[in-house]
């Protein structure tokens, strides 16, 4: 028999002392938090979880893999037009230039979908829970793949795009949901971070068909890419049902004995419903769940706003979905092309090559990026990467100036450091933004909201990415290398934002982010509870080596 959520078996005599702990009270949340974070480790010290290597392990990381193919398709979809749009074949067969308006609508319109996702997002996952979002999601990216694939006519081609588009977003924000809540707090960060750096999966998948498919003379070799688009999809449609719904999901819709066992059996290093760390996460569960909540109204987006947590909460989402847009890496990721024609590099083999090569260095960032964000930390982490975006773009400028500057273009020096400096862009953009894309979104919104908050990510995400499909064609024909200084302005300003507004999550359950948004300065609490978290640690080490040494 389960305990009620309340009652949760922590030794908790030592939570009244705080004389080592800093006496810094926002509204007394900092208080209350660490609390929570001394019971949190006291439960995990007590249960630590499942051992790496046994068998519930092994069907946890079963039930990752399904959950990446969502992020897979993804970062296929979002790359096989750059991969095709260099094909001669691809050209002819629509009459359409690498750098056209032409080409900026047949990018634009896959975005544009995923702006239509706004509500399907905010609605599919709350309703039928997290599976179902991503099921729905992915077989209308299916069925967009084989209408692309398949069609004689521009408009239908785009009719296609779009509803790829749309399938992905939402399929994706379903996936972000049901990653975070399923995940324990200690390997929250290194999974959900997984998820999005296994965008860089589909490119490389991609960008490395699109090489051999490419140096043939029919229509095949941009139609072959676009079959093998919905691959990732359909096996996530396959099994996704197979899995575990997010605990977090049933709870709140009465399902409390299935969800805690579902923690049990994934948290807990004996399968133990009545562990400490079960017990603690079904106590924090029940007090952040409301009967009336928001997530039961579709149509209500008012909580996103309505106090001054909540739109704190929404500021920090809009900052990663608009700085991680408009840090420069669309113009590199849709636009290779074109920018490599301007460093001098014409030959569309070779283009597709480096295209490939760029996408296997991303996810070499992204997984570095990945592999540290439970360490480094969140705020570090994305600092680090705008600093090094905006500071890697000014060079780019300056390399794409001198290639353009050369004799036709054939300054082979030139270009190749032109080209390395593209990819290094890419790999600091990898490092700190593409685990954060879908990692902190879900940190910082609590349950209630969390699925609108999402679909306001993707909206907003996806509402600056119009805005580069769109103007970026327009702005390398005439402006061309001055494009670069655009961004690299932008990332500059956006590091002073990021540093001033972004809170630190890591190590906090879901929860207890509430109590820090419950403070009067988010970003000190948080930055607070990590100083004291370390200080502990720091403590814990120098009292097992003390005990060793006796």
């Amino acid at each position: 028999m389960a305990l009620s959520p309340t009652e949760v078996h922590v030794d908790s005599s030592k939570l009244d002392n705080t004389s080592d702990l800093a006496k810094i009270d926002y509204n007394g949340a900092t208080d209350v938090v660490k609390q929570k974070q001394e019971t949190l480790r006291e439960a995990f010290d007590a249960d630590p979880g499942i051992p790496f290597f046994s068998p519930r392990a092994l069907q946890f990381a079963y039930i990752v893999a399904v959950v990446l193919c969502c992020s897979g398709d993804a970062g296929y979809d979002g790359t096989v037009m750059s991969a095709i749009s260099s094909m001669v074949q691809y050209q002819q067969y629509f009459n359409l230039q690498a750098a056209s308006s032409k080409t900026g609508i047949v990018f634009g319109i896959y975005t544009i979908g995923q702006i239509a996702s706004f509500l399907t997002c905010a609605t599919l996952p709350d309703w039928f829970g997290r599976r179902w979002g991503m099921l729905l999601g992915n077989l209308c990216l299916v069925t967009g793949s084989v209408v692309t694939a398949n069609v004689n006519a521009m408009p239908m081609f785009i009719a296609g795009r779009f509803l790829t588009g749309l399938g992905t977003s939402t399929a994706g924000v379903s996936a972000r949901s049901y990653l975070a809540e399923i995940t324990s707090p200690a390997t929250r960060g290194r999974y959900v971070g997984l998820l999005n750096s296994f965008f860089y999966v589909g490119q490389i998948i991609a960008s490395g068909i699109a090489i051999p498919t490419g140096r043939y003379s029919d229509n095949m070799p941009w139609r072959a890419p676009i079959y093998v688009q919905g691959l990732p999809a359909v096996i996530n449609v396959v099994l996704v049902l197979g899995l575990p719904e997010s605990p977090r999901w049933l709870y709140t819709n009465g399902k409390t004995q299935q969800a805690t066992q579902i923690l049990a059996k994934y948290h807990s290093k004996n399968n133990d419903i009545n562990s400490p760390m079960i017990q603690l996460q079904l106590a924090e569960i029940e007090e952040s769940i409301s009967p009336d909540g928001s997530d039961r109204r579709w149509w209500d987006f008012r909580p996103l706003f309505k106090t001054r947590a909540d739109r704190y909460r929404i500021w920090l989402v809009t900052l990663v979905a608009a700085g991680s847009s408009w840090a420069g890496n669309g113009l590199l990721t849709n636009y290779l092309t074109i920018l490599l024609n301007q460093a001098g590099i014409t030959d569309p083999d070779r283009q597709r090559v480096l295209n490939f090569v760029n996408s296997v260095t991303s996810f070499i960032g992204a997984l570095l990026g990945t592999a540290s964000v439970d360490y480094v930390g969140r705020r570090t982490i994305v600092l680090t990467a705008i600093f090094a975006c905006g500071t890697g773009r000014q060079r780019n400028a300056r390399v794409i100036i001198a290639g353009l500057l050369s004799t036709a273009g054939t300054n082979v020096a030139q270009a190749n450091a032109g080209i390395s400096f593209i990819f290094l862009f890419m790999v600091f953009f990898s490092y700190g933004w593409t685990p954060m894309q879908a990692l902190y979104p879900v940190e910082v919104m609590s349950y209630e909201g969390r699925a609108k908050g999402l679909a306001w990510y993707t909206l907003i995400s996806q509402g600056t990415n119009c805005v580069n499909t769109f103007a970026m064609p327009v702005a390398l024909a005439n402006i061309q290398w001055k494009t670069y200084i655009i961004f690299g302005v932008f990332d500059f300003c956006l590091l002073g934002v990021v540093w001033y507004y972004f809170v630190e999550p890591k190590q906090l359950t879901l929860e207890e982010m509430d109590q820090v948004f419950a403070s009067d300065n988010p970003r000190l609490t948080s930055l607070e509870l990590q100083r004291v978290a370390k200080e502990r640690r720091r403590t814990l080490k120098l009292r097992h080596m003390e005990k060793a040494a006796v």
